[in-house]
């Protein structure tokens, strides 16, 4: 994969989980994460006393930041609303030329901030709420 511009990774909200998916904000910075747990098996048996692992069995997660500008009112109060009510909705994350990451994530964190002589920034974290896809484009 050859260096793309930070810009081209979207990332998008289904509001309604309805498969209609809208562009949440003009992002300036962003971030994906992937977790895994693990489930150590090793005993006094383990061959040389290595640690085992039992495959297929830890704890899976995502988490996703970003940073930037609401693209309008409609996105930032949609966005508002999710992080008050603790409600769970399908997000995208496309990254051009890799593929498109989709399933239900949580706002987690939601941050607002501004300079006097400047417009209005936020920050916005998300945390995987249950199975994600992955689409290779």
């Amino acid at each position: 994969m050859s260096a793309q511009a930070g810009r081209d990774l979207l990332l998008k909200l289904d509001e309604t989980a309805s498969g209609a998916f809208q562009t949440v904000a003009g992002l300036r910075a962003r971030r994906i994460a992937f977790n895994a747990s693990l489930v150590d098996i090793t005993t006094a048996e383990s061959a040389g006393q290595w640690r085992e692992l039992l495959e297929n069995a830890g704890t899976r997660s995502a988490n996703l930041s970003g940073s930037g500008l609401f693209r309008d009112q409609t996105s930032d109060a949609a966005v508002r609303s999710l992080f008050f009510s603790g409600g769970l909705r399908p997000w995208q994350v496309i990254v051009p030329d890799f593929g498109v990451l989709e399933g239900p994530f949580q706002v987690t964190a939601l941050e607002y901030a501004g300079r006097h002589d400047g417009e209005v920034t936020y920050e916005l974290a998300l945390e995987s709420a249950g199975a994600l896809a992955f689409t290779a484009l």
